[in-house]
């Protein structure tokens, strides 16, 4: 016979069928929405960030060009010979994450786009050509924009101040426009804006020239004959940059439209006229850029439709009219349909100023002036700015 359970045993057996239940999870912290900064922000989990991701996939191909974003203006794409490309391809990734935290102080925001291509290269040469362009399973990463924006300041890579709310895309793909600024990559700075209210602010910028803001600084003692025909006047000696560009803008945004008053200050700042320190060198001289800028609002031609006009001029400071993304030197070819005879030629520079050994920098950079007006229709609120 079994002998009855002692109170020891129905403890334990007690404890035991315990465990055996099944225990509560714990509370899953589901993402919430964050409805502050308009839509598409979620509160990062655990704190009180609030983030959005975005980005876009493009694949697109170019006829008759070595480039797909820019214009023939050189190399084989410009010499239009055996060498130049019948089209060009290219795939795009692109990433960009904008994160919001509220601080006792006001809103910090930062910013970050990068793109992640593989476009197909060209041929240069002769007996043997030389590719360039991407391999095999490679590709290129390109940061367009980094920056923290805080109780008005902007601090990274970002669009330069002077450009323009339009910049220079008219169709989403496309940089081989002159006339104006046009960082969609972005251009490191340090800028403070003031907003008066009423759609009326003021912008002052420090920005680094550096590849963006310089084109070429001709010493014309170098120049040679096969320099000449590819579009470069001389040695391009810039020296190292000791002073940042100095940009401001004003600008009126209302309900009828934009206007916008933009200038810059860029310090020409050359090398040498020889290999070395002992040849001695010219002095700096300061070039500058203003624009003027129009948006028009609501015009007859259709509802939403936009104008959009800018007029540039530039003296020492080249840049600003001749954007980023444009060469700085042109060498285009044309057949001149005769038998036997080469291919008629167009050559340009573009050059912020020009010395020679001996000579220093123009005073007042006469002959790199440069002067534009470009304008643009908008039609029923699509932007043509980068996607």
């Amino acid at each position: 016979m079994k002998s009855p359970l002692t109170i020891t045993e129905m403890r334990t057996m007690s404890g035991a069928q315990a465990a055996d239940l099944p225990l509560k999870a714990k509370a899953v912290e589901y993402v919430r929405i964050c409805s502050l900064y308009g839509a598409g922000f979620f509160y990062i989990p655990g704190t009180d960030t609030c983030i959005k991701l975005g980005g876009y996939l493009r694949v697109e191909t170019a006829l008759w060009t070595n480039s797909v974003f820019n214009g023939d203006f050189n190399g084989s794409a410009g010499a239009q010979n055996r060498l130049s490309n019948h089209f060009t391809s290219r795939s795009r990734e692109d990433l960009n994450i904008d994160t919001r935290t509220a601080t006792e102080y006001g809103v910090v925001r930062t910013f970050f786009d990068a793109t992640f291509s593989w476009t197909s290269g060209g041929y240069t040469g002769s007996s043997p050509t030389t590719y360039a362009g991407d391999a095999i399973a490679g590709g290129s990463v390109g940061v367009y924009y980094a920056f923290i924006q805080f109780a008005g300041f902007t601090m990274g890579t970002a669009v330069s101040q002077f450009d323009t709310p339009w910049q220079n895309y008219p169709g989403n793909n496309f940089d081989g426009l002159a006339g104006g600024g046009g960082t969609v990559t972005g251009v490191n700075q340090f800028s403070y804006t003031a907003d008066f209210g009423g759609g009326v602010s003021a912008t002052v910028s420090a920005q680094d020239p550096t590849v963006y803001g310089t084109s070429n600084v001709f010493n014309t003692s170098f120049a040679t004959a096969a320099g000449i025909v590819g579009g470069a006047y001389g040695a391009n000696d810039v020296g190292g940059y000791w002073a940042p560009d100095f940009v401001g803008k004003v600008v009126v945004d209302q309900a009828w439209g934009l206007a916008q008053l933009s200038v810059a200050a860029h310090d020409n700042h050359a090398a040498y006229y020889g290999a070395t320190e002992l040849t001695g060198h010219p002095d700096d001289k300061w070039g500058f850029a203003v624009q003027g800028a129009l948006s028009i609002k609501n015009i007859p031609t259709g509802p939403g439709d936009t104008l959009n006009v800018q007029a540039v001029y530039t003296d020492g400071a080249t840049r600003y009219n001749f954007q980023s993304l444009l060469p700085t030197t042109f060498a285009m070819y044309g057949s001149t349909g005769l038998a036997g005879a080469y291919q008629s030629l167009g050559i340009a520079g573009v050059a912020d100023t020009v010395f020679g050994v001996g000579t220093g920098l123009p005073r007042d950079n006469q002959g790199e002036t440069a002067a534009s007006i470009r304008m643009r229709m908008r039609r029923g609120g699509a932007d043509g700015a980068r996607a």
